[in-house]
């Protein structure tokens, strides 16, 4: 499991830097032909996987290219979230980042389903014509319909064009606590499906449920939820949410029923559906005009270098602990407590 962490992390981290490289190239050339030329080339990588898989090529030659491929996706996420906040008003980015949030549910959950359902009749390398599929009808969607919100500000790109602004310490201590929860958000996967299935003893078709569950809630909560923290202060929401994903992952210690995980996960995804959408609100806030790119890239670098880090911690307390599951969650639990501390620390500091 220590090992499976290490590999994840490491496709992790070049998941990461290529989202500050995406944010920070659409500051410079624009939203669309980053979006444009992200998806274009995800078309040329998908069908070479498939070629490869369907020809039985080492194993090494088709990580390196599934990885690519990731990291080539994962470029459009902070030019997406850029063109957010390029277009609603400051009072309206947690409600428009909720939608966005929706969206990304729906495809999330339509995306296994999809794949299960053809796997039931389709050779495995066939599968990955899907995502060909998908990039190319986002390409024509892109190139057609979808307007430019920044036009780019002509900045030449170096590598010190990706690195945090040194003098945006709101910015940089912000990111650096939110890192500490997405080390926690990253349980979501491998931590909690060995514990799942291999600690506890329950189906893959009911830990399929779980994800399944977490995925319902956002989808028909999220929207209701953002509206409702328009009365509520942004530092207070996101120290409610660490508290929240702190209590449900906690609370997986005690777990024996599949009641019980249900319940766990419906009090992590209430965390998820109150802090992720606000946090992406604060970033759009915090980010000069002609930056935002840059801001949510570097911002995005965190999220997915967290999520990285966190199956790899949750592998070596799986190993360490196999037999008292409450050491596993407790010290996960204690990082979100960490994190809304941080949070709180955070908006005294900077009047937020």
């Amino acid at each position: 499991m220590t090992m499976v962490g290490t590999i994840l992390l490491a496709g992790g981290l070049c998941a990461a830097i290529s989202q500050a490289l995406g944010g920070t190239l659409s500051d410079r050339f624009g939203r669309r032909p980053i979006l444009l030329m992200a998806v274009s080339v995800s078309i040329f990588l998908y069908s070479g996987l498939a070629v490869l898989i369907g020809i039985s090529a080492p194993v090494w030659a088709i990580a390196v290219v599934y990885i690519t491929g990731r990291s080539m996706l994962i470029t459009t996420r902070p030019v997406i979230s850029a063109m957010v906040a390029d277009y609603a008003s400051k009072d309206k980015l947690t409600e428009a980042y909720g939608i966005l949030r929706i969206g990304a549910n729906i495809g999330w959950a339509a995306g296994p389903a999809i794949g299960g359902y053809l796997a039931t009749f389709l050779p495995y390398g066939w599968l990955f014509g899907v995502p060909v599929l998908t990039c190319a009808i986002v390409s024509f969607i892109v190139f057609f319909f979808v307007h430019e919100s920044s036009h780019g500000a002509g900045r030449r790109v170096g590598f010190r064009s990706m690195l945090p602004p040194a003098d945006d310490r709101a910015f940089l201590v912000f990111t650096m606590v939110s890192l500490l929860l997405f080390i926690v958000t990253g349980q979501m996967g491998s931590t909690l499906s060995i514990f799942a299935v291999d600690k506890v003893g329950f189906s893959t078709a009911q830990y399929g449920l779980i994800l399944t569950l977490n995925g319902l809630i956002v989808i028909f909560f999220q929207y209701p939820m953002t509206l409702a923290l328009r009365r509520l202060a942004k530092f207070r929401a996101l120290i409610l949410g660490c508290l929240l994903y702190g209590l449900g992952y906690l609370s997986l210690g005690w777990t024996t029923q599949f009641g019980w995980a249900l319940g766990a996960m419906a009090i992590i995804t209430a965390g998820e559906i109150i802090y992720s959408p606000v946090t992406l609100s604060v970033i759009g806030e915090l980010s000069p005009q002609d930056q935002k790119g840059r801001y949510m890239g570097i911002f995005g670098l965190s999220e997915t270098a967290g999520m990285a880090m966190g199956p790899l911690l949750g592998g070596v307390l799986l190993d360490a602990f196999p037999f008292d599951l409450r050491l596993v969650w407790a010290p996960i639990a204690s990082i979100a407590l960490v994190a809304a501390i941080g949070y709180y620390l955070w908006a005294r500091r900077f009047r937020l």
